[in-house]
């Protein structure tokens, strides 16, 4: 995940401080030399860092910080908010005011501009109860049009396109096809390029003149690093944007582009990709994000993922069953394929405070495994479902044959099956198990 080295190191500075009963003004020279090379390590800019590390410095040095009685907490306390304050404080609402409200995305090639615009258009839907509509107005790029066609079905979200005609008449027809069918947002989909030229300029400039945007929104690859930042200055510079959407962010991005486009720019980030999924797509928050990378985790995220995946009666079913131990097979698997939808167990495990990704680096769920798993328990009875101790060798032979896979495969499943009961009882208690059935690299393992 994006941030974890830039955590690691703030981690280590702040963990020397831990060690001492009041801090001198060596004490805050030294943690502020090593957080000033954190942050250079993570891409972010080196006039960002200077004036961050000041104004962190500046707060350390008081007299109320020095005579704490817990001074690294202080200090820790000071870093948050000044983390929070360098990536614009609160998050920053999108304008849908329009009727229909039009939204311009622009960007670079490669950044996920299509995929990410369409993400943006499903989650535009779901909290605002909004009708989208998708626009094709990338004429260059090779299937480009048909890219956008793919993920609106998959998305269910209509696509307006008129093929190789010209972007402006593209975008006004759309405009118009929108009040016509009562699509009451307007997404359009532009042209990219490999490097910013004035050609593309020009044309967004025609688009935005012809359509008057409310939100013109800059997608960047965060794993462009600094990259990222200097096209979010030229893209404001020729359009004037409203706000960035950062993607990636689930990558190995250093995350210097989320900590420098908004104190360059003055531009707000306002959504984040998380993933390559079309619902793996966030509202940026960067209060939330600040205490994410100085590993105090994100709660709040954590629970709306949740509270979007779970079904509240299903919620208290569960609870329930798992009272009474009556956690099935059935259950196992129903758990699993909401887990899957919330993201990987180490995206899960940063928003968890306190709790060390890199012990569930990599983690997620093997798709392949998680199928196997499925084969299997249909190939159970109802009774083997709801009581698997009535499982003897002839029992399993037969659901291996009817699944298509072997006696250890079974016996694994069983094994996880009882694994995940026992971690789920430990959640549902407010513990967090040190084992979550399977290691990185573990044949077989639902968790690759």
């Amino acid at each position: 995940m994006a941030f974890d080295s830039l955590s690691e190191k703030l981690g280590n500075v702040f963990k020397k401080l831990r060690g001492k009963g009041r801090l001198s003004d060596a004490d805050i020279k030294d943690a502020m030399r090593e957080v000033r090379l954190a942050l250079l390590e993570a891409d972010v800019s080196f006039k960002v860092v200077r004036d961050f590390v000041a104004k962190v410095t500046e707060r350390c040095s008081g007299e109320a910080v020095r005579e704490a009685l817990s001074p690294a907490q202080t200090v820790i306390k000071i870093v948050n908010e000044e983390l929070c304050a360098l990536m614009g404080g609160t998050n920053a609402k999108l304008n849908l005011s329009g009727q229909p409200a039009v939204i311009m995305l622009v960007g670079l090639q490669g950044a996920g501009k299509t995929t990410n615009g369409a993400k943006l258009a499903a989650l535009v839907r779901k909290q605002n109860g909004r009708r989208p509509l998708l626009v094709a107005c990338d004429i260059y790029r090779p299937a480009a049009i048909k890219q956008l066609q793919t993920v609106g079905k998959q998305l269910d979200i209509p696509v307006f396109e008129m093929g190789e005609t010209n972007p402006v008449t593209i975008a006004k027809a759309a405009i118009t096809h929108a009040k016509e069918h009562g699509n009451d947002v307007v997404l359009l989909d532009t042209a990219g390029r490999l490097h910013i030229d004035e050609t593309l300029m020009d044309e967004l400039r025609e688009i935005k003149k012809a359509v008057s945007p409310q939100e013109i929104l800059l997608v960047v690859d965060a794993m462009t690093g600094q990259d990222a930042v200097n096209a979010a200055t030229a893209f404001d510079d020729a359009l004037g944007i409203d706000g960035v959407m950062l993607t990636k962010l689930d990558g190995d991005a250093r995350g210097g582009a989320a900590l420098s486009v908004r104190a360059v720019t003055g531009k707000p980030i306002k959504f984040a990709g998380t993933g390559e999924k079309l619902d793996q797509i966030e509202v940026f928050h960067p209060d939330r994000m600040a205490s994410r990378i100085l590993g105090m985790g994100d709660m709040l995220t954590l629970i709306e993922r949740a509270e979007q995946q779970f079904d509240e009666q299903k919620a208290r079913e569960m609870s329930e069953k798992l009272a009474k131990n009556r956690f099935t097979l059935q259950d196992y698997y129903d758990q699993l394929g909401e887990l899957k939808n919330m993201g990987g167990l180490e995206n899960l495990a940063g928003m968890m405070p306190g709790l060390d990704t890199k012990a569930l680096a990599g983690a997620q769920l093997d798709e392949g495994a998680l199928a196997k798993i499925e084969a299997i328990i249909l190939s159970m009875t109802q009774r083997e479902r709801d009581d698997p101790d009535v499982l003897n060798s002839s029992r399993k032979r037969r659901i291996a044959k009817g699944s298509g896979t072997e006696v250890v495969d079974v016996n694994r499943v069983l094994k996880q099956f009882d694994q995940m009961k026992q971690m789920t009882k430990m959640i549902s208690k407010g513990k967090l198990p040190g084992m979550l059935g399977g290691k990185k690299g573990r044949k077989g393992g639902i968790f690759g």
